[in-house]
């Protein structure tokens, strides 16, 4: 059956979540890139801890949570002003220098973000970064109140889009979204930017893995349950040409 929608994570697959640590590093100058690391993996941890122990709170809740953890962790001093600043970043973050073109290329398909991200917060970034003319939705597994990678945040797809899950690829950079995508049954890209040639080059002469080289070690490399992702490429302008195929 042919591809007949596209849908995306956001964080860290259409928007470069790094992109945080332009304005960590002008509040914490020094701290900027570990304040980055920490808060994200804080972040994941967060939404699979409250799915668990059901007691969901939308994703503006668990990134201010998780940044103030972070904040006192490192002991870093704050006010509302410099804590509001940072947050404010998530509704601006950078989208990958690739990513209006690959989607423009694709508008024959339809488009469509699946995110953890609250309404409020994907609705704002959508809109701020352009996306918003290219996406047929916008879905926020808040409708079901529950994160990914649970099975019924992957539902949302087929019950906005009206398409069912073979006829849907679905493109994440996070391993651990693509491994739960590809167990609920959709079909499923995964773009692994980070090779583990990189991973391994990164660690030679030096004694201190630096932040960054921990994070990545931790969040970008392809996990251990048993599921593969149909297609591997290594940036969203791959991607075009592979929906051609399909």
């Amino acid at each position: 059956m042919p591809i007949k929608a596209v849908v995306f994570d956001a964080y860290g697959t259409l928007y470069d979540i790094q992109s945080v640590a332009t304005v960590t590093e002008q509040a914490f100058p020094g701290y900027g890139e570990i304040i980055t690391q920490i808060w994200r993996i804080k972040q994941l941890e967060y939404t699979w801890l409250r799915s668990l122990m059901r007691r969901y709170e939308d994703f503006s809740v668990v990134t201010r949570e998780s940044l103030a953890y972070t904040l006192r962790c490192l002991g870093l001093k704050y006010d509302e002003q410099v804590f509001a600043g940072i947050m404010d970043k998530y509704l601006h973050l950078d989208l990958y220098p690739d990513a209006l073109a690959s989607l423009s290329a694709m508008k024959d398909k339809k488009l469509a973000i699946l995110s953890n991200g609250s309404p409020d917060m994907l609705n704002a970034l959508v809109k701020n970064s352009g996306l918003d003319r290219l996406l047929d939705a916008t879905i926020s597994i808040d409708a079901n109140k529950i994160f990914k990678p649970s099975p019924d945040a992957y539902t949302l797809i087929e019950s906005t889009l009206q398409i069912p899950p073979n006829d849907v690829l679905f493109i994440s950079s996070n391993p651990w979204d693509a491994c739960g995508a590809k167990a609920f049954g959709l079909n499923v890209a995964w773009i692994e930017r980070v090779s583990p040639e990189a991973m391994a080059q990164a660690c030679v002469n030096s004694e201190l893995v630096a932040p960054l080289t921990m994070f990545k070690a931790l969040r970008t490399q392809m996990d251990e349950l048993g599921l593969a992702p149909d297609h591997r490429i290594h940036a969203l302008s791959e991607l075009p040409a592979l929906v051609a195929r399909s």
